[in-house]
Order: structure tokens, then C-alpha cells, then sequence
């Protein structure tokens, strides 16, 4: 009996003793992951928190001080008393800045952002739910750090150092979303990855062919969305997040659900978010340049069999620009051991009709509207993937990432004259198949990175002429050869992360790449090419050497030279005809190369008294063989007869050479624990050379940048920022490019900028309220290039629910 009492005595000595302590986000009352406590005077004694904040730390009660540290928050000490004072919670300030952020899209695995060369932006998943946009491309633009183009309002297009669309690479958790017929001229599919399911986001600025291969020229958009969570312990483990969304200037209403359920070894996340956005409000407050220009002050309706244009008497109001979407998402994590981890993944997007608000602006030279409608279809994007995650492998491969996924996109096109009772519909489905191994073995001073990587496009297109009264159809030529084409890539990198001396850090990289691609024009039945299939093979080799210098006292040093490639894709290399903007028709050219870029760039940053960084970035990329429009003959004609019109042929051509360069700027100080400033700014020069005077290249944006002021206080967080673009003047544009000059002034697209406010207050742990006002001076602006203008003043309002 007296061992029993023993045994019941020890164990209730060591319940006495085991404390745990919650480490949370000062204002947001969120747990902080992965923070360390270490004993002031012994920094060998630590523990780490949890997924959720918590931590034991009975070691640490005789500690005469702890320090508590955790990426992206101002480290803290203090004594164990302390601690037992504020009942065993301790509460972090975030920094505007970090020094120490561990990043993934350099290397395929966990590196030491500060160790790489590369110029790269991180929004962690606090800075979005924080930033609080209506979708992806929003999120991007308010970042400050690129510029967004857009057509219409369930557009956004990415600008990343001068490069747009097909030249920038867009990854969703490894896998590549760049498909074969991604357009060199605008995309939207940006907004078909859900911001509210985002754990965080990596931007990559310059080339990235070496890890990422094609189409990473301007550099990378890499998108993680949250995992599923185990159970820190026996228990089931239960996590339910949502929220409730209005803004006044889209008419917006946005409502999110996302739940978790973990055990010890399965966990399963799901996600859905809806989003309804009626039709935009630019704002009021004109600027001498634009007095009347980009007023709609009408719509059509069909009456009676007949488009009618009827007039609002809002033309501040950007009639027939809304539509809805929708996003889901689920995840199901298997542990298998403590090195072994399965990740199954299933993700669908839809939109309902977007409509191409720029081309319903068009008016012909009779004064009436040129089109009657003109929407993109539903746009359909699925993905399901399994990811087999290996770590600490003991083998020629210490960590190890293989993904193999499948995409489903479907896209269409609808357009139908002013007047005329014939719709035309086009419609794209593209089938991908792709799977990638990345390995990494670490040496004694290198991390060598190594893998393979597999992708197959599927491209079907298809069209028809509807009559809308009759509803009968008629053959109508495809966008795309409408006998099928296809791409195929594959390719094989080597990376090697060397750590020279303790502040010296050497990164270097090779890749060969091979992409084929095959389209065939069997159909002669609206036009007779002089060929019946086109086909390409195409071979590269690219590359990056870089060093980054930590020398101490808050200095960093990086230099990186890199190469990157293009090759040419179904929209490059067999779209069949597109009527532009400008008049012209755009042909097949079946000998388009690969777009080459060669990139230099230097970093330099430097961080005052811990509180204070100051960092900036400038590069020069030569570009060879730069792929853009220009006059071609078709048959021997350079113009032929087009809906019913005489017009001037168009191909995709390879121009000789061209250049692109640049640099950023950025301030970021923490001037107390509760107060930061920070502003960056960025400048963006193109050109392309001819014989005689070097012309602008397209996609290049005007200065552009974003400065603020955040507040931090206990349950609070608020914000006042400006965010501003300078002027585009008219000879900056490209003529035959992407410019989008017909919706531009006759000066250009003038300078503009927004000022912005917004707050959060947590009411508890578990309820937080957002509220904000944007363009709060109702300023009327657009995005350089962009067919619909931006946002006038916009009140936000926001509940949060977090269980």
C-alpha cells in the first residue's frame, strides 16, 4: 500500500510541476508556432512551441531570465515571474521585417532566406488576412511590391520586372499552373487560387529557369496553402475558422469556411469561400486629364429582339462589370511515421459570366457600341495531387518532395456584334499531367539540390455561331486548331547551396530542359495553311551563380547572374486568329523560337539597432529573341479579309535583342515595439533595339511603389498606407504590344494615388472585427495597360471567427 501511495505521491509531484506557457500575437491573440524559450544565462536549455503556442517549461523556471524568440516578431525577455504574472500567456510584436524567414521557392526546400541571392518578397498568411482583399490579384497590387493588370473586374495579371502573363511562372504548392495556352498579352488565372486559404506567399524576382524551367523570366509567384494540423496530443484535435466580408464599391459579399480535424496521424482541411461582386464604382474626384474619359454612361439590354442602349445616370458606376465566384479546397494529411508523409489534395475554382468590360467600352466610328456582349464563359480550373513527403533520410537523399498532379482547366469565350443576332463561341479545355521529384542531400558545407520534373498539355478547342433567336448553330473557326495540339516538357536540375565561410554563402544551378510541341491543321474548312501540322523541339541549358555576404554588424551583400528561357507554347506557336484590340489579325508563325533572358543583379541591405532595415536591389536582363507582334504575310498578303473587313496580318515574330532594367527600394523601421514606418519603391525601364532608334517594349510599368504607417497595439492593429504610380507617358507605349493604348489618354495613363486605412480589433481569442476605407479621396485611376479602372472610395467591413 505504501508503494502505491508513493507512486500516486511522484506522480502528482510531477503534475505540480509541468507548466505550460502560451505564446500568442500581441494584437491578433493568434498562437505563434515554432518560438523558442531559452534560459538567458544558458541558451543550450529551450523548448518550441506548438502549432498551437504552447510550450512546457519547467526547465526553465530557475532561469534567472528567458528569452523568447520566433521568426518575424521582436524578440522578448523576461523572468519566470513574469510570466506566472501574466498567468502563463506571453505576447509577441510582429516586425516589419526578417532577417531569419525560412523560404522554400530558391531551393524546393526549407532554406535561410539571408543565405540566398535572390531578390524575394514574402507575405506571410497574418500580412493577408490583415491586407484583406476581395481576391489574389487585389492582394498582390496592394502588396506594393508589382503591378496588376486588368481587362475587367474578375481579371488581374501579374507584372513582375517588365514581364507579364506567359513570362512569369505561377506555382500552387509545386505544382505549376502555367499551361499551354497561358497568352503573352493578359491572363486572369492568378484568381483562380483563393488568398484566404494562403499560408503564405514567395515572389521571386528575376529569372528562375535553373530550379523552375520555362516561362520563369520576370520571376515566380510561388502560393502555399495551409496544411492540415495534427493533434498535439491524444485528443482529437478541431480548429474551424470563418468569416464575413462587405465592401461598398464592388457591392461585394464574401463569406469563407475553413475546418480542420487532426488526430496523431490523419488530418483533414477543408475550405470554401464564396465571393458575389456587383458592378464596380471608379471614383469621382477627376484629374484634369481624364474630364469625361472613362464614363459609361450606358448599357444594352435586348428589347423585344432588339439591342437597346440604355443611358444611367451613374457613369462613375462601371455598368456590366460584375460577376461571382466561388473556391474549394480540401487536404487530407497521413503521418505514416516521423520521416514519412502523405498529402492528397483536391482543389476546385468557378466563376459565373465575367464580362470583358474593355471591349464593352468600345465604340465604332459611328458612335454606337461595337459589341453587344462579350464575356468569358464559366471558368473552370480542378486539381487533385499527392504529395510523399521524405525527411531525414539517411540515404544519398537526406529530404526528399514528390508531387504528381492532375489539372482541368476550361475557359470559353463569347462576343456578339451590336445589333447582330449571331453569337460567336469559342471554348478551351486543357488536360495536364505532370509530376515532379525534388531531393536534397546535405554535406558537410553544401546542400545539394537535385530533381526532375514532367509535364503534358492536352489542348482541345472548339467553336460555333449561335443564333440567339433561333438558338441553331453554325461552324465557326477555333482559337486554337480544333484537330488538337499538345506540350509536352521535361527536364532535370542541380543546385548546390555552399556555405564558403560562415558569412559566405555560394549558389549555383543548372538545368536542361526539353519541351516539344505538336498542333495540327488538318481542317481546311476556313483556312488553308501551307502546312498541316507544326511542330517543335526545342533543347536549353540555364543557369545561376550567386553569392550572398553576411559579414555582421546588419550588413548584407548578394550578387547573382541567371539565365532564363522561354519556349514558345500552343498560344505562342498555332493560335489560329484573334482579332486585337488595334485592328490586326493575329497568324500562326511555326518558326517562333525561345525567348532568352540573361540576368545581373546586386543586392545590398543593411539593418540599424535591430529596428531599421534598409535594403534595395538592381538589375539589367539582356533579352534575345524577344518574341512580340509584328506585320506578317499570310499567303503571301499582308492583309486579308476578316469578319467581313479588309485587316492587316499580325505574327509573333522574334525581334533581335532587347533589354530590361531596374531597381527597388525599401524601408522597413520598427520605431518602437508598437510603431513602424515603411515605403518601397520601384522603377521598371524596356526597350527594344532596332536599326535605328530603340523602341519601348511592352508590360513595362511606371514607377510605382507603397509607404505607410501600422499601429500595434494589444487586440489592435491598424494601418494608413499610400499606395501610387507615377506617369506612363504616350511615347513609353508599346504600338503593336500589349499596351492597351486605346484605353489610355492621348498623354498616356497619368499618375495616381490612393489613400488607404484599416483596422482590426480582437475582441477575444476567438472573434476579430476588420473595418477599412480605400481611396479614401475617391480618386479616379487605372492600373497602366488596364481596360477597367480601379476602386473609388471603398468602406470595408470584416467579421472574423476563429474556434
Amino acid at each position: 500500500m505504501k508503494y502505491i501511495l508513493l507512486v500516486i505521491l511522484l506522480g502528482c509531484s510531477v503534475i505540480t510541476y509541468s507548466q505550460k506557457v502560451t505564446v500568442v500575437d500581441k494584437s491578433s491573440l493568434q498562437p505563434v508556432e515554432n518560438a523558442i524559450l531559452s534560459d538567458g544565462s544558458n541558451a543550450k536549455v529551450t523548448v518550441t512551441t506548438n502549432q498551437l503556442g504552447q510550450a512546457d517549461i519547467t526547465s526553465l523556471k530557475d532561469a534567472a531570465t528567458i528569452t523568447v524568440e520566433a521568426e518575424g516578431y521582436l524578440s522578448k525577455t523576461i523572468t519566470y515571474k513574469s510570466i506566472e504574472d501574466s498567468k502563463f500567456t506571453i505576447s509577441l510584436t510582429d516586425k516589419s521585417y526578417s532577417t531569419d524567414e525560412i523560404i522554400v521557392s530558391t531551393t524546393k526546400f526549407g532554406t535561410d532566406k539571408s543565405t540566398q541571392p535572390q531578390d524575394i518578397a514574402v507575405l506571410s498568411s497574418s500580412e493577408i488576412s490583415f491586407m484583406n482583399q476581395p481576391t489574389t490579384a487585389e492582394l498582390l497590387m496592394n502588396s506594393g511590391e508589382l503591378t496588376v493588370q486588368k481587362s475587367q473586374l474578375g481579371g488581374g495579371s501579374p507584372v513582375m520586372r517588365g514581364f507579364e502573363a506567359s513570362r512569369v511562372l505561377i506555382m500552387v504548392d509545386g505544382v505549376r499552373l502555367n499551361n499551354a495556352i497561358f497568352r503573352g498579352g493578359h491572363l486572369q488565372n492568378v484568381l483562380r487560387i483563393d488568398e484566404n486559404i494562403l499560408r503564405g506567399v514567395e515572389l521571386v524576382f528575376g529569372p528562375g529557369s535553373s530550379i523552375y524551367g520555362s516561362d520563369a523570366l520576370g520571376g515566380t509567384m510561388n502560393f502555399y496553402t495551409k496544411n492540415p494540423m495534427l493533434s498535439p496530443n491524444k485528443k482529437t484535435f478541431f480548429k474551424v475558422g470563418a468569416y464575413g466580408r462587405f465592401s461598398s464599391a464592388y457591392t461585394e459579399k464574401t463569406g469563407h469556411l475553413d475546418f480542420n480535424v487532426g488526430t496523431k496521424k490523419f488530418g483533414f482541411l477543408g475550405s470554401f469561400t464564396f465571393s458575389d461582386f456587383g458592378d464596380l464604382v471608379q471614383g469621382k474626384n477627376v484629374s484634369p486629364y481624364l474630364k469625361g474619359v472613362w464614363d459609361k454612361s450606358y448599357y444594352i439590354e435586348r428589347i423585344n429582339g432588339r439591342d437597346t442602349v440604355l443611358y444611367d445616370d451613374n457613369p462613375a458606376k462601371q455598368r456590366t462589370s460584375g460577376y461571382h465566384q466561388y473556391d474549394g479546397l480540401a487536404k487530407i494529411l497521413f503521418k505514416q511515421s516521423k520521416n514519412v508523409s502523405h498529402v492528397l489534395s483536391f482543389r476546385y475554382s468557378n466563376t459565373g459570366d465575367v464580362p470583358r468590360y474593355d471591349r464593352l467600352t468600345e465604340i465604332t466610328g459611328s458612335g454606337l457600341p461595337k459589341s453587344a456582349e462579350w464575356y468569358y464563359g464559366p471558368e473552370k480550373f480542378m486539381m487533385g495531387s499527392y504529395n510523399l513527403i521524405l525527411s531525414n533520410m539517411k540515404t544519398f537523399f537526406n529530404e526528399g518532395n514528390i508531387v504528381l498532379a492532375y489539372q482541368d482547366f476550361e475557359e470559353s469565350r463569347h462576343n456578339r456584334n451590336f445589333q447582330s443576332k449571331f453569337r460567336n463561341d469559342r471554348t478551351e479545355k486543357i488536360k495536364v499531367y505532370g509530376g515532379t521529384i525534388d531531393l536534397m542531400k546535405k554535406l558537410k558545407n553544401n546542400e545539394i539540390s537535385f530533381g526532375a520534373e514532367f509535364y503534358y498539355n492536352d489542348v482541345k478547342s472548339e467553336a460555333h455561331k449561335v443564333n440567339i433567336d433561333t438558338d441553331s448553330t453554325a461552324a465557326l473557326d477555333s482559337r486554337y486548331p480544333s484537330d488538337g495540339s499538345n506540350m509536352m516538357t521535361f527536364a532535370g536540375y542541380l543546385t548546390d547551396n555552399w556555405k564558403v565561410h560562415k558569412f559566405v554563402n555560394i549558389n549555383a544551378g543548372v538545368r536542361f530542359s526539353h519541351v516539344k510541341t505538336s498542333a495540327d491543321f488538318l481542317d481546311t474548312t476556313f483556312f488553308k495553311f501551307p502546312y498541316q501540322k507544326i511542330e517543335q523541339s526545342q533543347n536549353a541549358i540555364t543557369g545561376n551563380l550567386g553569392v550572398a555576404i553576411n559579414p555582421g554588424y546588419g550588413w548584407r551583400v548578394a550578387l547573382l547572374g541567371a539565365t532564363g528561357f522561354r519556349a514558345p507554347n500552343i498560344d505562342d506557336l498555332a493560335k489560329v486568329f484573334e482579332s486585337t484590340p488595334g485592328g490586326y489579325i493575329v497568324v500562326p508563325n511555326p518558326d517562333l523560337k525561345p525567348e532568352y533572358v540573361y540576368t545581373g543583379e546586386l543586392s545590398l541591405s543593411k539593418v540599424f539597432d535591430n529596428r531599421i532595415q534598409i535594403s534595395g536591389n538592381a538589375y539589367y536582363s539582356m533579352v534575345k529573341d524577344i518574341t512580340v507582334l509584328a506585320p506578317f504575310k499570310y499567303n503571301g498578303a499582308d492583309s486579308i479579309m476578316y469578319d467581313g473587313q479588309l485587316t492587316a496580318v499580325v505574327a509573333n515574330q522574334n525581334k533581335e535583342e532587347g533589354y530590361i532594367m531596374g531597381y527597388s527600394l525599401n524601408v522597413n523601421a520598427d520605431i518602437t515595439d508598437w510603431f513602424t514606418i515603411y515605403g518601397n519603391v520601384n522603377y521598371t525601364y524596356g526597350r527594344v533595339k532596332t536599326d535605328s532608334t530603340n523602341q519601348p517594349l511592352d508590360h513595362i510599368a511606371p514607377v510605382f511603389g507603397k509607404t505607410g504607417v501600422i499601429v500595434k497595439m494589444d487586440r489592435f492593429q491598424g494601418e494608413f498606407n499610400v499606395l501610387y504610380n507615377g506617369w506612363k507617358h504616350i511615347w513609353d507605349y508599346s504600338i503593336l504590344g500589349e499596351d492597351n493604348i486605346k484605353s489610355a489618354t492621348p498623354y498616356g495613363m497619368p499618375a495616381w494615388y490612393t489613400l488607404n486605412l484599416k483596422a482590426y480589433y480582437q475582441i477575444n481569442k476567438y472573434v476579430q472585427l476588420q473595418a477599412g476605407v480605400e481611396n479614401i479621396l475617391d480618386q479616379r485611376y487605372r492600373m497602366f495597360s488596364s481596360g477597367i479602372s480601379g476602386a473609388g472610395r471603398n468602406f470595408t467591413a470584416t467579421l472574423r471567427l476563429n474556434y
